[in-house]
């Protein structure tokens, strides 16, 4: 009895070292992750502007944001930015997921589509930003010059198009970069899931001669569903975040800009951009923005679930 007691006391002074490691991260976290997200909060309600002291004002930032016409209007801009992009970036993955999924296609050389689709994540934002500042220059920018080469071929005249700085054009341009940006995410995440499939089923639905709509639509849409719902939630939240490309391609003095200033863009101005800090309207914006985006997920996530059932 006194053996078992002294072999259980050693397993538990031997399990506690795992605190003693934890404890960095723990710490960690909690100055860099817990402790901004509380603060943030707390001066959501207040006046606190740059510096100094601040004033408890309740809820009047929140009023504020929710009756301010320019914060919506940076919300809907950012909606219709994310759909015509999500519209495009899953469309191209799930074309190239059937295409590459398809057992009577057998590609080969997955490895090799993986990388090159994906490549284009991996690139910094600036770089992105500034290539295509360069491609899609008004006057001097190479697809308006190949679009013009195109049009005299057939012998017609090609009025170019100011794609960063006409507010009919700017949004949908981003959009676009922004879809091939992130499709290569999409169908990795996509194919993952496509091949977790056990192929027995394939098999099987190829002895019973079911066609490619048949299969596709039976077996491996919804058995990738769980992957479906994590892409469309990942893809709504970070659609909603977008910042970088809109803020680095479109300059504040253009007459595109009002077009493509997205929620982030407006949160921004309000908490970094020197001559508008106002810490507190910033937080809250903060805040309202995780609330838009907290009830849109759980609507998706809820509608996930009752397809599943």
């Amino acid at each position: 009895m006194a053996k078992t007691t002294k072999k259980h006391s050693k397993i538990t002074a031997y399990n506690n070292w795992g605190y003693v490691f934890v404890i960095p991260f723990v710490v960690v976290f909690c100055i860099f992750s817990i402790y901004p997200v509380l603060r943030t909060l707390w001066l959501s309600f207040t006046d606190l502007k740059v510096m100094g002291s601040s004033k408890f004002i309740g809820l009047a930032n929140y009023v504020r944001v929710a009756t301010d016409k320019f914060f919506w209007r940076a919300v809907w801009n950012t909606v219709r930015i994310w759909i015509v992009n999500i519209v495009l970036q899953l469309g191209l993955a799930f074309l190239l997921m059937m295409v590459f999924s398809d057992v009577k296609y057998k590609f080969k050389g997955l490895r090799v589509f993986r990388l090159v689709y994906y490549l284009p994540n991996l690139i910094a934002a600036t770089s992105i930003a500034f290539l295509f500042q360069t491609l899609l220059d008004w006057k001097f920018g190479s697809f308006n010059q190949l679009i013009s080469l195109i049009y005299k071929l057939f012998g017609q005249n090609y009025t170019y198009v100011n794609w960063l700085g006409d507010p009919n054009y700017a949004g949908h341009t981003i959009a676009v970069i922004q879809a091939w940006v992130w499709f290569g995410n999409s169908f990795l995440m996509l194919m993952a899931g496509v091949q977790g499939i056990n192929r027995d089923y394939y098999e099987a639905a190829a002895i019973d001669g079911a066609g490619r709509w048949t299969v596709f639509g039976k077996i491996t849409l919804p058995l990738i569903r769980p992957i479906m719902m994590y892409v469309a939630i990942t893809s709504l939240i970070g659609g909603l975040q977008m910042f970088d490309l809109p803020y680095l391609m479109v300059q504040a003095s253009s007459s595109s800009y009002d077009s493509v200033q997205t929620a982030m863009m407006y949160l921004y101005r309000f908490g970094f951009h020197q001559g508008t800090i106002q810490t507190g309207y910033a937080s809250s914006v903060a805040y309202m923005l995780f609330l838009i985006i907290l009830s849109v997920s759980l609507i998706q996530l809820k509608l996930f679930k009752r397809k599943e059932n």
